[in-house]
């Protein structure tokens, strides 16, 4: 009988075209099913907790896999890190329970983006932060913010409105949003039960939108119930993103 096991990921995400397999770009999954593979020296399949889009980083992916014989964790941990090149690295690994699933034993995320405010933009967080190209208004920010917090349907913040969980239920649950300021940086900070595609970067692409008087306050109420990605704000670049929690 196999056993599953818990893996905790970080990676920066600029290399690669997100964490699903895909034909067409490398992917942080395949990486690591590569490093597994040649560690317990059979083909190896790892489930995670969602995707992340192509430049998008993890502080906290999980994933889980399953394997018949012993393990020794600390030696595979090891042994991975070796394995996997230096912008990818497992966290932790530990032994799941058998009913343990990454992503369908979630039951919520914790994603930041964060901007870069000086007039400036830096080389060094030029991978990791959005530079902000114009001035925003931060005291509208924070009421913009407040529109999105609650349950709401948010099919206008969605670029696959039609398929995939959104077409099932667009409906999703945000506990919080969280402006932290941080010497030259804005850190946004959403918590939610879940997320659909490409809805943080499109909800913090509205918030900058009306930030910066692009979209009037008013709007944000008729874009959510609109339930057409058309009618919201631009999408903010995914080399901002981070994903830093997956919670169980």
């Amino acid at each position: 009988m196999s056993s599953k096991y818990k893996l905790q990921i970080v990676y920066d995400g600029t290399n690669y075209g997100g964490w699903q397999v895909q034909p067409n770009a490398i992917s942080i999954q395949t990486m690591i099913e590569k490093a597994l593979t040649t560690a317990l020296h059979m083909p190896m399949a790892v489930f995670g907790s969602g995707r992340t889009d192509s430049g998008v980083h993890s502080l906290g992916q999980t994933a889980h896999f399953s394997y018949t014989d012993p393990v020794d964790l600390r030696k595979l941990q090891h042994s991975l890190n070796g394995l996997l090149p230096p912008d990818i690295r497992i966290k932790s690994l530990s032994k799941a329970t058998d009913d343990f699933h990454a992503r369908f034993s979630a039951r919520g995320k914790i994603y930041r983006y964060r901007l870069h405010k000086s007039p400036i933009a830096s080389p060094f967080t030029r991978l990791y932060a959005y530079h902000l190209p114009y001035p925003i208004d931060l005291p509208l920010l924070q009421k913009a913010k407040e529109h999105f917090i609650g349950k709401h349907d948010f099919t206008s913040f969605s670029n696959e409105a039609h398929k995939g969980s959104a077409a099932n239920n667009a409906v999703r649950t945000i506990k919080r949003i969280d402006l932290i300021e941080i010497g030259e940086e804005i850190h946004l900070e959403f918590e939610a039960d879940g997320f659909l595609y490409k809805m943080v970067r499109n909800i913090t692409g509205t918030l900058l939108d009306v930030a910066r008087g692009k979209i009037p306050l008013e709007e944000i109420p008729k874009i959510l119930s609109a339930k057409d990605r058309r009618k919201a704000g631009t999408c903010a670049p995914a080399h901002g993103l981070f994903l830093v929690e997956v919670i169980y």
